[in-house]
């Protein structure tokens, strides 16, 4: 299995080598300066894809992923529920819902740094790999226009609000991440809950490395607007490490549930279309709804594949485990040390 998720990652390396050469027409849109960030993303591609591949080749998860694409591509399902792919990415993978139920204060934090890290992406990948560039017919503004591989998209005036939107981009995405992730770091520093399970290298220092490459990128902005570059060549080159490492840090660490994620809601999907049909069972023992059949028996397969016989355990609520679990660790194991 490691030698197939060797071949993949560098296969998809190799195509966002190619991508990038085509994308910024033969390199000519390609800015030397950003060559570590680039270097950077064919890294991330390998990553990602190598520790995804392995990932699935669990059987639970693989077991999960197949039922998740077959639901996606179901036009059964698609009859039954045409609205349900865009809600559940809308409300599972964009707005997180599932989050606010455990605490709006982290369903608000948890925003600000998706949709900052999202906006962020969506600018620095594009421009690291020559994709769009911004150019100006007389060398220094004020008229500029956006090109993607080449093309003119829009024209603006750089002093215009567009204009300072167009160029501060980044400097929003900044202020989303330090609020989102400040909070978070506060969090993991004073709630009891949050420090007793926590890794420093696994749980701070992504906060860490967010909140660094956030405030050195305003510092750039800072030095440039209000202090005629100085001090700017050492942030530079300290948010670009950041940035760097951060990137080939993603694959395997904390980040990696980003990768995860979309792949949880092709489960949600399956849960939710198997609810249009299949009864709910209740729990054994205090009759709550537990799921549909379907679902249970994904569980029951997953459990076969890893050769784990709880019998009938699927079949009871997350409360009645936990009792179960109990009232067998008094009966069983506690009575031995008596």
């Amino acid at each position: 299995m490691a030698g197939r998720a060797v071949a993949a990652g560098a296969v998809v390396s190799g195509l966002l080598v190619l991508a990038i050469v085509l994308g910024s027409r033969m390199l000519r849109d390609f800015d030397s300066a950003l060559l570590p960030y680039a270097v950077a993303t064919v890294f991330l591609a390998f990553g990602v894809t190598y520790r995804y591949i392995v990932w699935i080749s669990s059987p639970g998860a693989r077991r999960l992923f197949r039922q998740g694409w077959r639901s996606f591509f179901s036009v059964a399902n698609f009859r039954r529920a045409p609205t349900a792919v865009p809600r559940m990415i809308a409300t599972y993978l964009g707005f997180q819902k599932f989050l606010g139920a455990r605490s709006r204060a982290r369903w608000i934090a948890h925003q600000l740094v998706f949709w900052g890290c999202v906006l962020a992406a969506l600018i620095t990948f594009p421009l690291t790999w020559g994709w769009f560039t911004f150019t100006s017919s007389t060398g220094s503004g004020p008229g500029y226009e956006m090109r993607i591989w080449g093309l003119k998209v829009v024209g603006f005036d750089a002093l215009s609000a567009i204009g300072w939107v167009m160029f501060h981009g980044l400097d929003l995405a900044a202020v989303l991440v330090i609020a989102g992730a400040s909070y978070f770091l506060w969090r993991r520093t004073r709630e009891r809950g949050a420090i007793a399970g926590q890794r420093f290298a696994y749980d701070l220092v992504p906060l860490i490395a967010l909140i660094v490459i956030a405030v050195t990128g305003l510092l750039l902005t800072f030095s440039s607007l209000f202090l005629e570059g100085g001090g700017y060549e050492f942030l530079a080159v300290l948010h670009m490490a950041v940035v760097v490492l951060t990137l080939v840090y993603i694959p395997f660490g904390k980040f990696f549930h980003i990768v995860q994620r979309p792949a949880a809601v092709g489960m949600q999907l399956v849960k939710y279309t198997a609810r249009q049909d299949a009864e709910v069972l209740s729990c054994r023992r205090c009759g709550e709804p537990v799921d549909t059949a379907p679902t249970l028996e994904t569980v029951r397969g997953s459990l076969r594949d890893l050769e784990l016989d709880f019998g009938d355990w699927p079949e009871y609520c997350p409360r009645c485990k936990r009792v179960l679990r109990g009232t067998a660790y008094l009966t069983d194991v506690k009575k031995g040390f008596q």
